[in-house]
């Protein structure tokens, strides 16, 4: 029974850790090419912008190439290509931004 308690709080702390702000930096890019533009380069700010008008949906991707996506890209429209700074809090593979800033 001891272990059982231990358990449901161990899960629960978990589960506490998930719902506080991070942030992360990384590139805007496209579900397409993903990590494929993270050089911030005008050729891949492009491509990135052509992607996302043609349909494909902005994703984020952090410097160890994670493809994450937005759960509300229109945060991310004005960065479309560029390396960022967001915080927001990470569910699994979405993140719910609280702000995006540009990158040094």
């Amino acid at each position: 029974m001891r272990v059982l308690v231990l358990a449901a709080v161990f899960c629960l702390c978990l589960a506490t850790v998930s719902v506080f702000a991070a942030e992360w930096t990384g590139y805007v890019s496209d579900a397409h090419c993903g990590a494929m533009h993270m050089d911030g380069t005008q050729k891949s700010i492009d491509c990135v912008k052509t992607c996302v008008k043609g349909g494909q949906a902005p994703v984020f991707v952090t410097m160890d190439k994670k493809v994450l996506q937005f759960a509300d890209a229109a945060k991310a429209q004005d960065f479309l290509g560029k390396k960022v700074t967001v915080m927001g809090t990470l569910k699994g593979d979405t993140i719910t931004l609280d702000s995006v800033k540009a990158a040094k």
